[in-house]
């Protein structure tokens, strides 16, 4: 049998490319930004980053002990993303949207479709479901995160990470977190577990891609 994370590639390219090559995507990554689309995208990615851990912690309570090298690899997770969300507050001050106004901006559909999901599979699908979560953010910010960073940078003038921080950051560490996932992904190997991993990740880079696309 094919190893699972090599089948979670295979299955999932169509989604991955479809937001690799949205004009958005491809605009934002060549030229960055305007100062307005760039605070849109952190207050809608405001909202992503502040419910990622929420959801690992509703995932990680329903896994029983046949997959609980999935729920200590949430947990170590969990801890390593915690107080992130902070950080992209810190970017939208460093672009001049203060932090009072940041909580309080209503997320848009395409990101409550993303959250609501991501929720509504850890609980009611499979909780394996927030792995996939977890993999196609990540290659969002590893494979795609330096160079949109580097574009922001140029574009909007900033000063060193001053504004780009969490996705300057997480480009670098997302590529180091992908190793691990890697593995606890082989590890995988109840079919339902599995089927709920493939669905979430196609689920989430389609809504990610339509965050992007509205911008």
């Amino acid at each position: 049998m094919n190893a699972f994370f090599g089948q979670l590639v295979m299955r999932t390219d169509e989604a991955r490319r479809a937001f690799e090559t949205h004009p958005n995507v491809m605009d934002a990554v060549a030229r960055g930004m305007s100062v307005e689309r760039y605070r849109q995208f952190l207050l809608e990615l405001y909202h992503v980053v502040w419910h990622f851990n929420p959801v690992c912690a509703a995932a990680a309570s329903r896994l029983d002990d046949g997959l609980r090298d999935v729920r200590y690899f949430l947990y170590d997770h969990m801890h390593e993303e915690q107080g992130h969300e902070q950080w992209v507050l810190n970017d939208l001050d460093a672009v001049g949207v203060p932090e009072a106004q940041a909580r309080a901006h209503a997320p848009s559909p395409w990101t409550l479709g993303l959250v609501g999901y991501n929720y509504w599979a850890a609980e009611r699908r499979h909780p394996a479901s927030a792995l996939g979560m977890l993999y196609a953010l990540e290659v969002i910010a590893s494979v795609y995160g330096g160079p949109f960073a580097s574009a922001i940078q140029e574009s909007l003038l900033l000063d060193g990470q001053r504004g780009v921080s969490f996705v300057a950051s997480h480009a670098t560490m997302d590529a180091q977190h992908m190793a691990a996932l890697r593995e606890v992904l082989n590890a995988v190997r109840d079919e339902a577990a599995r089927e709920s991993i493939v669905e979430s990740t196609q689920v989430n880079f389609h809504h990610f891609t339509g965050l992007v696309g509205q911008l």
